[in-house]
């Protein structure tokens, strides 16, 4: 009975004090007992409402970082797509570049007499063997590719065709030693051989010793022996060795061809070779 009395006191008189305070508070009795209490929590609520602006920058700039990461993200892997297509762009700009020369072989070399019997293939492998001089192209006999055929590029000659499969055919270089192209010496006639040497530019051999042969002469096929077109160009004269005691002076030649970044060939396929191509030499598997 004694905790009941006690809580209906206490409820009346928590229900006396809040008719007090509506009271004061209607007359504006409360004024400077409000102002007091605001005054004295004031520091506090500053406090709390900048650790409240803090934290809710915090959540911002977390929210912000996560998304310009995802952003960052997104543009990288259109910067690497962007890259890759540019790079095939130029890839691919290149290689028509390549083809078009290829295609301006008649007017590169306005001396050439064969016309309309070009094929273009492909260099899908080269021999890495310093004693061995040969590519391999991705044309063989399915395609009409013969033994002894010319190959040229539009800088010159680069060989001919050696051994042929039915997808593909390999290709004696001029710059295998077991090679030999009947050449002549542009400016005066003067017809030799340019032989390939192991490891070492062509030379060109059997030039009379009262010949006038001088360093940036072109040297050209000749078509003695039916064994090239005529007209070919094959290099440039970059030194001569003469000997009173021989026959016979060389002329050493840096051919026009660029062997180490060869990539697309021309096939003569309207030439025929006479008497055939030679025995196969054993640099050419």
């Amino acid at each position: 009975m004694t905790r009941v009395s006690g809580r209906t006191f206490l409820f009346f008189l928590l229900a006396a004090a809040c008719m007090a305070l509506l009271v004061l508070s209607s007359s504006d009795r409360l004024g400077p007992v409000e102002g007091a209490v605001m005054t004295a929590g004031r520091p506090f609520l500053i406090t709390f409402s900048g650790i409240g602006r803090q934290i809710t920058n915090l959540v911002n700039t977390a929210r912000d970082l996560a998304m310009l990461r995802a952003r960052n993200n997104q543009l990288q892997a259109v910067v690497d797509t962007l890259t890759i297509d540019n790079l095939r762009l130029k890839e691919i700009e290149a290689e028509n570049e390549r083809l078009r020369s290829l295609l301006r072989f008649a007017q590169l070399n306005p001396n050439y007499d064969f016309r309309g019997g070009q094929v273009i293939a492909r260099v899908i492998s080269k021999n890495p063997s310093n004693y061995l001089a040969s590519i391999t192209l991705d044309l063989g006999a399915e395609h009409g590719i013969k033994p002894g055929m010319p190959v040229v590029t539009e800088r010159g000659l680069v060989g001919r065709i050696y051994k042929v499969r039915p997808l593909s055919a390999t290709v004696l270089l001029i710059t295998d030693p077991s090679s030999g192209v009947p050449a002549l010496i542009q400016r005066n006639r003067l017809v030799g051989v340019v032989n390939g040497r192991a490891g070492s530019a062509p030379v060109m051999d059997y030039i009379p010793q009262d010949a006038e042969i001088t360093v940036g002469d072109l040297i050209i096929t000749s078509g003695l022996g039916g064994e090239f077109p005529k007209n070919l160009v094959i290099g440039q004269v970059v030194e001569v060795r003469q000997r009173d005691y021989e026959m016979f002076q060389q002329a050493m030649i840096r051919p026009t061809v660029n062997f180490d970044r060869l990539e697309f060939v021309q096939v003569i396929t309207n030439f025929q070779p006479l008497p055939g191509p030679p025995d196969e030499p054993d640099s050419v598997g």
